[in-house]
């Protein structure tokens, strides 16, 4: 790491130091909240979570090579090198503030109510065609997961994706305090959080705070075709995406190949670039768009903006085609939101197939759950969906929203074991089976038993 001496955590954490002066000098290696990982000379964060105290393995990340901790409280009988603060998560945050500022390279945070890792994957992927990209490691995107991507930079690196989570008020202004990016994309506003931020114009004035510590020469990406980041006023130059027509960078000639993913003209200006997305569903058509233009603003190619796109591989549960020989599982169960469903939705009804979704509940949804459920629902409905499944206590919404919609073919199941029992029952040879719920729901063990028939 550069320039991480523990003097100089000290310093930038502004904690009281216990142990040895003649470590001061010394340097850390590496930085983990997670004592199995220690190794030698790391910086070991003791935090304090709902199911373990970080503090109870201080001694055990000495014993694996760690050179110093920083914690909340002094352990009896430690005379190792300990530096102790008021709250470990926000001196982490000091500490990352401290050390981004030691590299003079562009910055791009990402951040929107949807899509956020599939952009940053996308951005990333086009950038790395001409520079070493730093990127957040799958979406470590909160007051925890930010820093800890912050010191994974090195002096390699040229340029970084940051990917910037929030959930309240205030909170994209800390992770911005901290950042510091010379540039912002945004995804999308829609129905996140809802429970914190209110309705789409509160989502968007805590997203917008980003834009505070960005510099007035930076760029804001902005997906054009969401009606509520058209409101975003800033004054640094905004370029939209999208396929709205006044967009800056759009998109012509857009051909689908079903799960096979789908080949466009994405167009700015006088520049013309053919491209071709590996990876299914419509949405990212503005995944593509976003990552074009930032490449674009970096000078890329034409060539290298076209491969890195075709390079794209998504990760974790989002959007992944799985192909069993009897169906074809879409694994989109890593979240969910109203919005991000019907995306989904929308993507599921353009499948020439027999087309099943198995839908979850949505948390965080505040006050307005029941009906945002059962909007879904009729969606589904709406959609021509041919199975519609949901599962869980809220769904139940879902469910209703579809039948009263005209879906005669839906079903609802309290819990994922009963719906266990009858799955073997609904689904036929040759569906395409849409999986999505919030992460909560671990809809990850209904994506196995599918893969199981």
């Amino acid at each position: 790491m550069k320039n991480l001496t523990i003097n100089n955590i000290i310093e930038a954490v502004k904690g009281k130091y216990h142990g040895d002066k003649a470590y001061l000098q010394k340097e850390i290696s590496f930085v983990t909240t997670d004592s199995r990982s220690a190794g030698a000379n790391c910086l070991f964060a003791a935090i304090k979570g709902e199911n373990s105290d970080g503090h109870d393995y201080i001694e055990a990340a000495f014993g694996k090579g760690a050179l110093c901790v920083i914690g909340e409280r002094v352990p009896e009988n430690c005379t190792s090198p300990l530096i102790v603060v008021e709250n470990t998560i926000e001196a982490l945050g000091d500490l990352a503030s401290f050390y981004r500022r030691q590299f003079d390279i562009p910055i791009l945070g990402i951040t929107g109510s949807v899509g956020k890792t599939t952009a940053k994957e996308m951005v990333s992927s086009v950038l790395s065609r001409r520079f070493n990209v730093h990127k957040t490691h799958k979406n470590l995107n909160n007051d925890l997961g930010v820093p800890l991507t912050l010191f994974g930079l090195d002096e390699s690196h040229d340029f970084a994706v940051i990917e910037m989570g929030i959930s309240h008020f205030g909170e994209m202004r800390r992770l911005a305090e901290i950042v510091r990016p010379d540039k912002a994309l945004y995804t999308m506003i829609g129905s996140a959080h809802l429970e914190f931020l209110g309705d789409f114009d509160g989502v968007l004035r805590a997203k917008s705070e980003m834009l505070e510590y960005l510099p007035e020469d930076g760029t804001v990406f902005v997906n054009g075709d969401n009606e509520t980041l058209r409101k975003i006023q800033c004054r640094q130059k905004i370029c939209r995406y999208g396929i709205s027509p006044d967009c800056d960078v759009t998109a012509e000639n857009i051909r689908l190949f079903g799960t096979d993913g789908m080949e466009l003209d994405i167009v700015s200006g006088g520049r013309r670039i053919p491209a071709k997305i590996n990876s299914y569903g419509v949405h990212m058509v503005a995944a593509a768009l976003g990552a074009a233009a930032v490449g674009m603003h970096m000078g890329l190619t034409d060539d290298e903006i076209s491969a890195g796109i075709a390079d794209y591989v998504p990760v974790g549960s989002r959007s992944g085609i799985i192909k069993t020989g009897k169906i074809t599982i879409i694994d989109d169960c890593y979240n969910a939101n109203p919005t991000s469903v019907a995306a989904a939705l929308d993507s599921l009804s353009m499948l020439d197939m027999r087309r099943v979704c198995i839908l979850g509940d949505m948390f965080e949804l505040g006050e307005s759950s029941a009906g945002l459920h059962y909007e879904t629902g009729r969606h589904a409905a709406q959609k021509h969906t041919d199975l519609i499944i949901a599962c869980g206590e809220l769904s139940a919404n879902t469910a209703e929203g579809a039948k009263k919609a005209g879906c005669s073919n839906a079903a609802y199941f309290k819990t994922k074991a009963e719906l266990f029992a009858k799955l073997s029952q609904l689904i036929r040879e040759g569906d395409a089976v849409l999986v999505k719920a919030s992460h909560g729901m671990h809809f990850e063990e209904i994506v196995e038993e599918l893969k199981k028939l």
